[in-house]
């Protein structure tokens, strides 16, 4: 097991130096900075509320990683297979295993990183007042922990295509659904013709509703673990897909 971190964290290390072989890294990131703070000081209405905190700058997080994790996700393995190099790395003596966790830990890094150039915002709001600091740790835990999920099935479903089109439509779709599971529309469309039990079943995979709650600073146990079953949970997919690659 320590070999195996050992190896993909030397693979994560080449895979998130490789973000920055070209501008497309530099461009992600000042859209995601840019698009954060426009939606917290300007759509969120930071000045007009009065208030020294965070709380319109973490809500629109999900809906922001709708858009650009699917983005970085949809070139991991896709684009292996369009130029035909997945072959290649399958004869190299590497495991699967730690090919995909080097690639996921790579993405989740980037994204680490465009998150901790917000800090900024932190700065401000406590030079502006004095906002509650537990909130907004917890808050930004919980938004690296959304953009895991959503990357986790983006590298899955970018392991099912050649297409990167196709990978980020499917990617985006798939985690919109699950975001919006747990939203008072749905569940009332779905409460129309299916069991209770299964409308609950299905808002309690509702992204939106864990984030939420450690957005309010509360980190539960059950939203830690959901977040964390379901990236391990799209990894051993991706492991599937992989794997029947090589072997086909």
């Amino acid at each position: 097991m320590r070999e195996t971190f050992r190896t993909a964290f030397i693979i994560a290390k080449r895979e998130f130096a490789a973000y920055f072989a070209t501008p497309l890294a530099a461009v992600f990131l000042t859209i995601f900075v840019a698009a954060t703070g426009a939606f917290a000081f300007y759509i969120g209405g930071f000045f007009q509320r009065g208030q020294a905190n965070l709380d319109s700058f973490f809500a629109y997080h999900p809906w922001l990683y709708l858009l650009l994790v699917p983005a970085v996700a949809m070139r991991l393995w896709a684009e292996e297979r369009k130029s035909g190099t997945i072959e290649l790395l399958m004869t190299l003596p590497v495991t699967p295993a730690e090919t995909i966790l080097g690639k996921f830990f790579a993405a989740w890094a980037f994204i680490a990183l465009a998150l901790v150039l917000t800090f900024p915002m932190w700065i401000t709001v406590n030079v502006l007042g004095n906002p509650d600091n537990g909130i907004i740790l917890t808050s930004y835990i919980g938004s690296f922990l959304v953009a895991g999920a959503f990357l986790a099935i983006g590298a899955f479903i970018s392991a099912l295509t050649k297409n990167q089109v196709i990978a980020f439509i499917l990617s985006a779709t798939v985690c919109f659904l699950l975001l919006t599971s747990g939203m008072e529309l749905v569940q009332n469309t779905l409460r129309t013709w299916a069991p209770r039990i299964v409308a609950d079943a299905v808002a309690s995979m509702s992204f939106l509703t864990h984030y939420e709650q450690i957005t309010r600073g509360v980190i539960g146990l059950g939203s830690l673990i959901f977040f964390v079953s379901l990236i391990a949970f799209a990894l051993f997919a991706n492991a599937i897909a992989v794997s029947q690659k090589k072997s086909a």
